[in-house]
């Protein structure tokens, strides 16, 4: 069994034999397509002259390159388009309720758009572990871990955008800067295994703090705080770009910090310090199939030493197995083509071992993480407590609060899908624990009626995947009249939210007659007064518009208030949170508990008389 899929070298050979047989897949190529492409002997080839320009990974293993730049590409291609909401458009002809975002968002999704956040093992794992839950990731985990088997850590090789895009700013920025430089390997080529300790370690206590260290929602939120308010600022209009706290800049330098890391070595986050890498090599010792070997024809060159981009090659040119990803750029630059991946038990004619002496994985180090890891739920927790104040309005459909923190992994994904940015990220107001997640900011925009691509988005379960008949009955929270509105102060008429919540379709608002004139006999004078809005509990679900469109138009169009005279609270009895079951059933409930109340207070009354 050989897994090698690099270009060979013209005249490349090995002692004491003739010429090397070109690999499989070069002479695949060689058959389907024209000759000019390819080295005749004395010229060098077409294509071996354009990957040569490239850069040498490109030259010695371009299946694999070509694999991480359709995955990245295809990452790229769900954030900016998948993930793009604008493109829906109401149907004028269509009766009932709308569902033109849901319905494009269906249409744009030619993959799932949560795929790359489903495909990072760690994720499912930490979540399911923190929540003490089935989380349906975890089947796309089990994929990638299979997957490994064949070709270990191949996730980080092949297919994770981060690593393709860290590969990038060391192509262009890195490899300019070599004054930080760090030359030898030291206490830090194990920091990967260390975190991942750590952070399942947070889990069991019921922490989720993956999201902070994960490849995947570490990319992910980097491009919906950096990437998409330029997106939605070139494509609709500065204005519509909501305001950053002090959570987007922690996040961003984050990010950048990452990148940064290739000052040090390329690769530096990949190599050392990725606790999603870390999962995959620890399957790697215990669950690969095939490994890297190095036949004994080596003519110890140190090539793919210089070229390797995991550090997975031993000083005598052999593998560590837990780091290598078989990306098979060792074997593309190799000039007597001795390295072969193949099955992990084949022996023939190996390369002898040395005796040199590796950093070993410290005792110390899995203490210190369990450590910070106990220190973290410990500050976490403690921050919360100490920053209570009202609770935030979560999405539509969310899970109650408390399994919501043990099951968001603050990834941001939600925040690109959600049309006129309604969810924005809680900052360090909620504590530690609540920062990144996902908050309905009424004042900013209410939630659309026609939308529920955050819970299509969602790759734990956090915010459920259900449908939008679903999504219309179930409570975000219930919106409150304050002593400030018009009406109510006896200031003038004013009906905006009640047409904005007639015009979603929910009619959860209504009138009453407040400040009347009052004439000799007491009684109030018809036709006087103003028309106040009162909240009908029944029906309101908290989705915000009311509040918004108050602020958008007497807050800030008109400046007749200080702040918006209606707003949308969270909290016991003003929302749904439940992980499982129905809200149209628990509407029912509601409905027939009503009426059956009301049959009793019937019956009393007719006892009575």
């Amino acid at each position: 069994m050989r897994l090698n899929h690099f270009l060979s070298f013209p005249r490349a050979s090995r002692r004491g034999s003739g010429r090397l047989p070109r690999s499989r897949l070069y002479g695949w190529a060689q058959r389907f397509l024209p000759g000019f492409l390819f080295s005749d002997g004395k010229k060098t080839g077409f294509v071996r002259r354009c990957l040569q320009q490239v850069g040498v990974s490109w030259q010695s293993s371009p299946f694999r390159r070509l694999i991480q730049t359709l995955c990245f590409m295809l990452f790229c291609v769900l954030f900016y388009h998948a993930w793009w909401p604008y493109s829906a458009q109401p149907d004028p002809a269509a009766s009932g309720w709308p569902s033109h975002y849901a319905d494009d968002f269906i249409d744009r999704e030619f993959v799932e758009g949560e795929i790359f956040l489903a495909l990072d093992p760690l994720l499912s794992i930490s979540t399911a572990i923190a929540a003490r839950t089935w989380i349906w990731s975890l089947a796309w985990a089990a994929v990638m871990l299979g997957i490994g088997i064949l070709v270990p850590r191949g996730f980080c090789g092949y297919v994770c955008p981060l690593g393709t895009l860290i590969d990038l700013f060391d192509w262009a920025v890195g490899r300019q800067v070599d004054r930080f430089r760090v030359q030898e390997r030291g206490w830090w080529v194990h920091l990967k295994y260390y975190l991942l300790a750590g952070t399942l370690l947070a889990a069991a206590f019921g922490v989720l703090v993956s999201g902070f260290v994960a490849a995947i929602p570490v990319i992910t939120r980097g491009f919906v705080f950096v990437l998409a308010p330029l997106q939605l600022g070139l494509a609709r209009g500065w204005y519509q770009v909501p305001p950053l706290n002090a959570g987007h800049f922690v996040s961003i330098l984050l990010f950048v910090g990452l990148l940064l890391l290739g000052f040090l070595r390329p690769r530096f986050w990949c190599r050392y310090v990725c606790p999603t890498g870390a999962v995959f090599s620890v399957g790697n010792l215990f669950a690969s199939a095939t490994e890297r070997k190095v036949e004994s024809a080596c003519i110890d060159c140190g090539k793919c030493v210089e070229v390797c981009p995991f550090d997975a090659i031993k000083e005598d040119f052999t593998t560590r197995t837990a780091d290598c990803t078989q990306c098979q750029t060792c074997a593309g630059v190799c000039p007597p083509k001795v390295i072969k991946f193949v099955e992990r038990w084949n022996g023939v004619e190996l390369k002898d071992s040395g005796t040199q002496t590796e950093i070993p994985v410290s005792r110390r180090g899995f203490l210190g993480a369990a450590a910070g890891g106990i220190v973290a739920v410990l500050g976490i927790e403690s921050v919360a407590s100490a920053t209570e104040q009202q609770l935030p309005v979560r999405p539509p459909m969310s899970v109650p609060e408390n399994e919501f923190l043990d099951m968001c992994i603050r990834c941001g994904a939600c925040f690109k899908v959600c049309p006129n940015s309604v969810l924005q990220p809680q900052g360090f107001s909620g504590g530690l624990d609540g920062l990144w997640t996902p908050r309905v900011v009424a004042d900013w925009s209410g939630c659309e009626p026609s939308c529920n691509n955050c819970g299509q988005i969602c790759p734990t379960g956090a915010i459920r995947a259900l449908g939008l008949d679903e999504k219309r009955v179930a409570r975000m929270g219930l919106a409150e009249v304050k002593q400030n509105c018009l009406p109510l102060a006896g200031e003038q008429e004013c009906q905006l939210c009640v047409d904005e919540c007639n015009r979603a379709g929910y009619e959860a608002i209504e009138f009453e007659r407040v400040h009347p004139q009052i004439d000799a006999q007491g009684f109030p004078v018809e036709g006087t007064g103003f028309a106040a809005p009162v909240v009908v509990a029944d029906k309101c679900v908290g989705c915000g518009l009311c509040q918004s469109v108050c602020h958008r138009i007497q807050v800030k169009g008109r400046s007749l208030l200080a702040e918006s005279a209606i707003v949308v609270y969270a909290g016991p009895g003003k929302e749904d949170r439940i992980l499982r079951g129905t809200y149209t059933e628990l509407r029912q409930q509601e409905q027939n508990a009503r009426k059956e109340r009301v049959r009793q207070q019937s019956e009393a009354f007719g006892d009575f008389f």
